[in-house]
């Protein structure tokens, strides 16, 4: 009697761990903002962030160009990017160039969305801006 709980508990666990390690895979990308050069307490309107953009495609043959993916800011614009450049296998990256804008908020953001039948993927970063107070 043992032995068959045993061997349904034993079961259960490398079926669930079989489901949570794919469960894992099923976000079509990864993205992540990392700051490039200094990176300061907080900004002021005005100040140039460069940020390098990482898109790490867990499926090999992803049917969305990479150039589709959508960016989104709030508090900050947009100045340029470098072309994507695969650095490793299904790695790829860009530099942005942004411009802190005058706000309210303590902070900007950025994010970055891929649609895709694979799941696509999300990344989104936040910069703590000295807010303009105007009367």
């Amino acid at each position: 009697m043992k032995k068959i709980v045993f061997k349904k508990t034993f079961g259960l666990i490398v079926l669930l761990g079989i489901m949570l390690f794919s469960a894992k895979n099923l976000s079509a990308c990864d993205i992540k903002f990392e700051y490039v050069g200094e990176k300061k307490e907080a900004y002021s309107a005005g100040d140039i962030v460069i940020l390098k953009v990482t898109v790490t495609l867990t499926h090999r043959n992803c049917p969305e160009a990479l150039k589709k993916t959508k960016f989104e800011v709030d508090g900050l614009k947009i100045l340029g990017a470098t072309d994507w450049k695969e650095t490793k296998r299904g790695v790829y990256e860009r530099k942005m160039k942004l411009k802190v804008l005058e706000t309210k908020n303590k902070k900007s953001t950025i994010s970055a969305t891929r649609t895709c039948d694979k799941e696509g993927g999300f990344g989104s970063l936040s910069i703590k801006t000295k807010a303009v107070n105007k009367s």
